[in-house]
């Protein structure tokens, strides 16, 4: 399965994700590296950051990275 890298904004007002893909990497290291550079660049930049993520397709990657995360609940077992 190859890993996809991609901009991920938060749009304020309706709290909804726009994707845009970057590039495609079989390797992970390749990919963690892109996405580590691009961070890097999108520093200070609030509402949008640069995710990785392991998928079997674009559409898998796009649905994962759109649907809400939980909220961690830090110190209840």
């Amino acid at each position: 399965m190859p890993y996809y890298v991609y901009y991920v904004t938060t749009l304020a007002d309706s709290n909804q994700k726009s994707l845009e893909p970057i590039e495609t990497f079989d390797s992970f290291k390749a990919a963690r590296n892109l996405a580590r550079e691009r961070r890097a660049e999108l520093a200070g930049n609030e509402g949008r950051d640069c995710r990785l993520i392991f998928a079997k397709n674009q559409v898998e990657a796009e649905k994962l990275l759109s649907a809400p995360r939980e909220e961690r609940v830090v110190g209840e077992d």
